[in-house]
């Protein structure tokens, strides 16, 4: 490597142009430590250069803009509250612009330069009637030099704080153009094949570094991102197949190799409908799981009302004819409560003997589960988060099924199958929330997923309306109409007390109002919100359950684990205020009865182009994936539920919602090599290796079930 193969590891503090008080900045502000770190701080957006505006056709508020003008004034003004803020005045040969910094007066003020022409930079908006930019990038024109020869240049994420010690994007650029040019190809040595950097036309690691920070043109740009963008989320995917490969061959389980008498007679007898071709499928792909001698890691996504209790039942069933004991585990006590009711009822007469625990079972009962538990009579429990703890032991447990996965962290799940001490458990995670394609690839790489993309037949499509607060009167009347048929109905809102900022219709005032149309004791209605005793949230819940109340208020709280087939509506207020996923989470707690079900967004008048799209979305399909899909365009990965949680999906370049052809060739690359080359000896993969050992001393990896 002549000597330079740790150049990317240089302290930050001695390249030229920061020095240690910068290079200290740096450290704090945005973890660049090495020039490494600097080369892979890319730029977000870039400034074209080749585009000028004029003062006089600014029109309004939008997008970021360039202009050229003469500074002619620059004023300190102290504010009421003592804060300074900089005012400047720019100038061009149409018109006036005003500028204002709020962050960092004192060092522009010595800065910036009146008489002098500048390139000015950034957002337009109109204030008392004038046209204003705030925090706009100056650059010296007597200074732009080699910049204006380029067609675009980089704009780099900052704060308060480094622009105040004038470490902003303009000296961004200073510090790295050169060193960009300083860096030879063995400096950063390629990472990937030869054979694959043909086979996908891409440039060399050193021409992306360069052109993705300074491109002169559009294809340079296009180029170096596809290249880096590629190499983020292949190497996510080697890692992540590695970490499976590695489970599949440390964690060593047993095979349920018998279909017994339990199953058959359950099957044949038992199942109250016939299985959809998707649960089918389904089932097929677990029973060759549990056939083999290693762990199952399996992923069953679902829609709302798909069928994954009764997958997850016959699952089980399995296990007790092959000797061993289930657990399923719920994040709440009424999803838990739901679970166990249900499958006792499936169960009927069968001789499976089924047990539930959570924090309410206490004393004497409990002790009488824990013991049945322990000496092996009790063949499932089904609970909650009382099934992790330390009193909780298993003669043989075969089994674990976690539902709502993504409520549960890493480590509360991986206590559960140590729960055998002999073995480890077979692990099927279950999940409502449809996650797109792309995403699962993503967060669930090293899983092997199922998905259940078929309901039952039989059920009657949710019919989802938008209408807006002029139709309040209509709804009341349908509403009346819907009880008076013996149905119930759902009322969700975004907040329980009233918010100054945002005007919403909440809870409490709802609730107050319904009572003038629905008026006691003809009517009952039960309240549920996130800051309620858990005790008093499930006596309402059981209320409703129960079928002694009509009308159920509630705030999210309700979204998952609520399974009431009498609820026939489900109304939404303030639907602008809720994501996709969680509006579609809303609507799957209707329509799980036989009877028509009906659910009604009400929104107000003024929507955002956002908004809109999002309750057409709802209005056109009831399909959960098509949902995801367009979750995942609309707002990204980082709202979509569980996806916090991963560690994986902070990727700086590569956009999920947006890159989805790159990582698909880039999944199937990594397939294919680890098919190929699965401990990456062959001679080809020698940059592979490496950079997976550099890339391992970095990450943490979880023996994991999800």
């Amino acid at each position: 490597m002549n000597g330079r193969s740790d150049i990317l590891e240089t302290p930050i503090e001695y390249v030229k142009g920061i020095g240690p008080s910068r290079g200290d900045m740096l450290r704090k502000e945005l973890g660049i430590h090495t020039i490494q770190d600097l080369l892979f701080a890319f730029p977000f957006r870039y400034i074209d250069r080749t585009t000028f505006y004029l003062i006089k056709d600014l029109t309004g508020e939008g997008d970021s803009i360039q202009l050229k003008g003469t500074l002619i004034s620059l004023e300190k003004i102290k504010g009421k509250n003592q804060r300074t803020r900089l005012t400047g005045m720019l100038k061009d040969s149409t018109g006036f612009l005003e500028l204002v910094w709020f962050q960092g007066a004192s060092w522009l003020e010595k800065t910036l330069v009146v008489g002098e022409e500048y390139i000015v930079f950034g957002k337009m908006s109109v204030f008392g009637g004038k046209k204003t930019m705030a925090h706009p990038e100056m650059e010296l024109m007597s200074e732009a030099g080699t910049a204006m020869s380029k067609t675009f240049d980089p704009v780099y994420s900052s704060t308060e704080k480094l622009d105040a010690k004038g470490i902003d994007s303009k000296s961004r650029r200073k510090i790295l153009r050169p060193l960009l040019l300083s860096l030879q190809e063995y400096d950063l040595a390629e990472t990937l094949p030869p054979y694959l950097v043909k086979q996908l036309h891409f440039c060399t690691r050193l021409e992306a570094m360069r052109w993705i920070h300074f491109p002169e043109n559009e294809k340079q740009r296009e180029q170096a991102g596809n290249r880096i963008k590629f190499e983020e989320f292949f190497y996510v995917q080697l890692r992540l197949l590695q970490s499976k490969q590695y489970r599949q061959f440390k964690y060593k389980s047993v095979p349920f190799l018998k279909v017994g008498d339990i199953f058959h007679t359950f099957y044949q007898h038992k199942l109250p409908f016939a299985l959809t071709d998707a649960q089918k499928k389904v089932i097929k792909e677990i029973r060759g799981d549990l056939a083999q001698p290693r762990q199952m890691n399996r992923l069953l996504q679902g829609d709302v009302g798909s069928g994954k209790t009764i997958v997850a039942l016959l699952t089980m069933l399995l296990a007790i004819d092959n000797g061993f004991q289930c657990c399923l585990m719920a994040p709440t006590e009424i999803l838990a409560q739901q679970h166990y009711a249900s499958i006792k009822e499936l169960l009927g007469d069968l001789l499976v003997e089924v047990a539930f625990l959570s924090g309410s079972v206490k004393g004497k009962k409990r002790q009488i589960v824990l013991d049945g538990l322990g000496d092996g009579k009790i063949n499932i429990v089904i609970g909650t988060h009382a099934l992790l703890e330390d009193p909780v032991n298993f003669a043989h447990l075969g089994l674990a099924i976690v539902d709502e996965q993504h409520r549960f962290g890493v480590a509360q799940r991986a206590r559960l199958w140590k729960k055998n001490d002999q073995f480890v458990p077979h692990v099927l995670v279950m999940t409502a929330t449809p996650i797109p394609r792309t995403l699962a690839m993503t967060l669930y790489g090293d899983l092997d997923v199922s998905v259940i993309d078929s309901l039952p037949p039989g059920r009657k499509e949710i019919k989802t309306i938008h209408k807006y607060e002029s139709a309040r009167p209509q709804l009341i009347q349908f509403m009346h109409a819907e009880i008076a048929k013996g149905r119930q109905i759902y009322i969700v809102y975004p907040l329980i007390e009233e918010s100054e900022k945002l005007d919403l219709q909440n809870l409490n005032d709802g609730y107050e109002r319904l009572l003038q149309y629905f008026p006691q004791p003809n009517f009952q209605i039960s309240v549920v919100h996130g800051r309620m005793k858990a005790a008093e949230k499930d006596w309402e819940m059981q209320r409703f359950i129960e079928r002694k109340t009509q009308i159920m208020v509630a705030t999210t709280v309700i979204e998952v684990g609520v399974n009431v087939p009498n609820a026939s509506v489900m109304i939404i207020e303030n639907t602008e205020r809720f994501g996709l996923s969680q509006l579609h989470q809303l609507r799957g707690r209707v329509g799980r009865g036989a009877e028509q079900s009906y659910c009604i967004l009400m929104s107000d008048t003024k929507l955002s182009k956002e908004s809109r799209e999002r309750i057409a979305t709802m209005v056109r399909t009831n399909n959960g994936f098509d949902i995801a899909e367009a979750d995942l365009r609309l707002r990204g990965p980082g709202d979509i539920q569980g996806t916090q949680q991963s560690g994986v999906i902070d990727f700086k370049l590569l956009q999920i919602n947006k890159d989805q052809g790159i990582m698909q060739i880039a999944r199937q690359i990594a397939l294919d090599i680890m098919s190929k080359d699965p401990l990456l000896d062959l001679s080809e993969h020698v940059n592979i290796r490496q950079t997976v050992i550099k890339l391992r001393q970095k990450f943490k990896d979880w023996g994991r079930i999800s």
